[in-house]
């Protein structure tokens, strides 16, 4: 899964080795806020088997998969030379028989997910504006590239998951917009979605440039749109 970074900035473009650690530590918050959001959504929808074992929180410990959360993010950084970024939380149990709205409600749950990312990535930059613009932190003491990671992580993390390939969020959207005799057949993808996934990154450059093409144009829209461009 290694292929050469494109020349707009990159997750860890200018970091030194304990930023890069940092900034995993960020993706493993990240991480677990993306779950925090599948959780809570879903509570609120009508089913609490996640609130009633504790996933609706911010706290990363309870969302923590060792090889999901710590190790695919940090291989993925380091393959790509920080120009893609994914990882994985232990899942939040959701029974979509308890939702309200069956297939409707559980598009709104998959997609708080990459929602939450989306969040956690504006208010990066938000954070970003506030110190610059106070004189809290100067550009020198690096607080600008950390934060800067944190929001190009988040959206990469939010861009990835929302592909349509079962069961990343993105399939679960589509699902719902699917006539019901397709659903269950497509779902029944995600047996080998995560393999199609990485085989896709792996031997289809024009895959990974184009998940690289829409994480990088949302990470920049979110500079434009927050004032923090050209930083």
């Amino acid at each position: 899964m290694c292929y050469k970074a494109p020349k707009e900035r990159t997750i860890l473009s200018g970091l030194q080795p304990i930023e890069i650690a940092v900034v995993v530590v960020l993706i493993i918050f990240s991480l677990g806020a993306h779950e925090a959001a599948h959780a809570w959504t879903a509570d609120r929808c009508g089913d609490d088997t996640g609130r009633m074992q504790g996933r609706v929180t911010l706290n990363p410990l309870p969302h923590i998969d060792p090889f999901g959360t710590i190790l695919l993010p940090a291989m993925l950084l380091y393959l790509t030379n920080g120009a893609f970024v994914f990882g994985s939380a232990r899942p939040v149990p959701v029974d979509m028989t308890r939702l309200r709205h069956g297939w409707r409600d559980m598009a709104l749950v998959a997609a708080a997910g990459p929602g939450a990312n989306i969040i956690v990535g504006i208010a990066a930059a938000l954070l970003l504006k506030f110190f610059i613009s106070t004189g809290m932190f100067t550009l020198d003491q690096r607080i600008d590239e950390l934060l800067l990671a944190c929001l190009w992580a988040n959206v990469f993390l939010a861009v990835f998951n929302l592909l349509p390939i079962p069961p990343l969020d993105g399939s679960r959207i589509l699902t719902w917009l699917l006539p019901r005799n397709w659903r269950e057949r497509y779902q029944s993808i995600g047996l080998f979605g995560i393999v199609i996934t990485l085989l896709l990154l792996e031997f289809v450059p024009g895959f990974q440039y184009g998940l690289v093409f829409v994480g990088v144009g949302l990470a920049r829209l979110i500079e434009w749109g927050t004032g923090i461009a050209g930083l």
